[in-house]
């Protein structure tokens, strides 16, 4: 997590970083980070995505371009706030991508909007993320000395190493990062109706936070359809299978979005493609 960002919260009241496309898009796409993260972790998604979809990065408060603001603690005014920010977005369909934090995030925020008679995502993407009925198997952390906080993150890699050599910036960063923490640690889920939208999770390989049979069984949370992707990497396969991760996401919105073509068939730099495919 940085205290600077490169590209600026421009609407929903500062919860959606960049500007909207030029052109109409068929779809949006809602993307929520993981603890500690920010909108920075999707800057290059726009850029993947033809004009059809609208990759609207999320930023939560205490960081980046909102960093004058306290972070919150619990899932529920959390979500709450976002999907009040939200309200003035939902005039096309759209879907929502989490990862980590981010899928818990996603999956309640569709349950909020839901209540509050909006239409479900047409899609729902998890990533990194356990289901959120199974039982908490890690140790709480958020509320632990800061040496404990500190080999989670490392343990997690989920910290630039560069940070660790700065302990007055890991001081500015530890608030919202314990804040991200107690948002995860303190959840508790709680039994609705459930959604009709398809759901699409993914794993990774190496993934010791949230290994794939703790992503599995995020099928008991819809009668939409389901389907889970195993990629290549750790628990911020996010990025390092990015390639094949985008190439999921895509497929998926083509359906939703009712315009294969273009969407299907957007262009990626050859450079953006050095993983294998899903396992």
């Amino acid at each position: 997590m940085n205290r600077t960002a490169t590209i600026r919260a421009t609407r929903a009241h500062g919860w959606i970083v960049g500007a909207r496309r030029p052109a109409a898009p068929a779809i949006r796409l809602f993307c929520l980070p993981y603890a500690g993260g920010g909108a920075s972790a999707y800057a290059a998604w726009p850029a993947l995505f033809p004009d059809e979809v609208e990759v609207c990065p999320v930023e939560l408060p205490g960081r980046l371009t909102r960093w004058s603001e306290n972070a919150f603690e619990r899932t529920e005014p959390l979500v709450e706030a976002l999907a009040t920010a939200l309200e003035g977005e939902l005039d096309l369909p759209y879907a929502l991508f989490g990862h980590s934090m981010g899928a818990l995030l996603a999956f309640e925020l569709a349950r909020a909007l839901r209540r509050r008679g909006a239409d479900e995502p047409r899609v729902l993407f998890v990533s990194a993320g356990p289901a959120p009925q199974l039982p908490r198997r890690l140790p709480r952390i958020h509320d632990q000395p800061d040496d404990v906080v500190v080999a989670r993150l490392r343990d997690l890699g989920a910290v630039p190493e560069d940070v660790y050599a700065e302990p007055e910036l890991l001081e500015l960063l530890m608030p919202t990062i314990r804040a991200d923490f107690s948002v995860v640690e303190t959840y508790t889920h709680r039994p609705e109706p459930l959604l009709g939208c398809p759901v699409v999770v993914f794993a990774g390989t190496e993934d010791r936070e949230v290994p794939p049979d703790q992503v599995a069984p995020w099928h008991e949370q819809s009668t939409g359809g389901f389907t889970q992707h195993v990629l290549p990497g750790d628990h911020f396969f996010l990025h390092s299978a990015r390639s094949a991760l985008l190439d999921t996401v895509r497929a998926a919105l083509t359906a939703a979005a009712g315009r294969p073509s273009q969407i299907a068939r957007s262009a990626i730099n050859p450079i953006d493609r050095p993983e294998r495919k899903e396992q």
